[in-house]
């Protein structure tokens, strides 16, 4: 009895079968190229950018404290993050993330509860457009300046000309969007935004090492978690009704702690693994941007000639970063 042994599947074949079983590159993994990185940076400040916005929906339909808002974003999207840890079986990512980085892990949380806060905050006591200006304003300048965290130690005229075109068009943006009343407390209103953005660059230059430690939705998962449970005890004692009473402001908190922060800080960390942290805050520059024309078109709030001239200049900014050598931070 003989036997026929199968032919062999040439390996043009071979090739081709493990090409269409290979999955394809998603947004959501992380990339080696810089330019992917700066793109998954730019979504992240798209994604913020329609927070403001969000907050204003809430307390329209619940005047929910800012602290209150703050926990429940982070509680959602822990919630969320945890479960797809669970479904794709990466808890122990997590888990060994926090041994690993433990100190690492609850500087970046802290900071990231801190600064939403502290904005959420600033923008109640100075107005919209004095704690977008600071707030978002410091923060590049601390990362872009500071040596380390993917930035060489001397800086180019090339840097120079991106940060300032970056500023100049955030103040012209936060100068002619919005309006703002001024709060109630200007003065307060401004302290909140200088710690709000100190906050935000400590958080980012951390997690810009903490981001190549592990893969982005493991950090994500771990740091919204552990700030989650931060800002919870914090609002209960605090800040007064933990919980909205209408469906239509859990809708909103809902989109809050899985658009703008469950997938933004995703995108986030994915894009700090080849971006520098002072390119990827003049990035999410793009935050106040969006911002301003989502007010325009929906609360009908007109951008003037300044607020278009800082909308071109801030995005024009955003693309400079991807010719000032991205690589040689890395």
């Amino acid at each position: 009895m003989s036997f026929q042994s199968r032919p062999k599947p040439s390996l043009s074949l071979r090739k081709s079968s493990l090409s269409l079983r290979r999955p394809s590159r998603s947004l959501l993994r992380p990339s080696r190229s810089p330019r992917v990185g700066l793109v998954q940076v730019c979504l992240a400040g798209v994604l913020w950018g329609t927070g403001g916005l969000t907050v204003q929906a809430i307390r329209a339909i619940d005047p929910l404290h800012p602290l209150t808002i703050s926990a429940w974003r982070l509680a959602i999207a822990a919630v969320v993050l945890l479960g797809g840890a669970l479904v794709l079986r990466s808890a122990g990512a997590v888990v060994g993330l926090l041994r690993r980085s433990p100190r690492r892990v609850v500087a970046v949380a802290l900071g990231t509860a801190a600064y939403q806060f502290l904005y959420f905050s600033a923008v109640t006591h100075a107005g919209v457009t004095v704690a977008t200006m600071v707030s978002l304003g410091l923060a590049p300048i601390l990362l872009f300046l500071a040596p380390g965290a993917g930035r060489p130690q001397r800086r180019t005229p090339g840097d120079v000309a991106v940060l300032t075109t970056a500023l100049a068009g955030l103040a012209l943006v936060s100068l002619s969007a919005g309006h703002g009343t001024g709060g109630t407390s200007p003065m307060l209103g401004v302290i909140e935004a200088c710690a709000s953005g100190s906050a935000y660059a400590a958080a980012t230059r951390a997690g810009w090492s903490l981001s190549r430690a592990a893969a982005p939705t493991v950090v994500t998962t771990a740091t919204t978690t552990i700030g989650a449970l931060a800002l919870i005890p914090l609002a209960a004692a605090f800040a007064g009704p933990l919980y909205p009473h209408e469906p239509r402001a859990w809708v909103w908190l809902g989109y809050l702690g899985v658009m703008t922060m469950a997938l933004a800080y995703t995108l986030f960390y994915a894009g700090l693994r080849t971006v520098p942290a002072g390119s990827a805050a003049i990035a999410t520059l793009l935050e106040p941007v969006t911002a301003a024309v989502l007010a325009a078109a929906v609360f009908g709030e007109r951008l003037r000639v300044a607020g278009t001239i800082g909308c071109i200049l801030v995005l024009a900014a955003v693309a400079g970063l991807g010719r000032t050598n991205p690589r040689r931070g890395r």
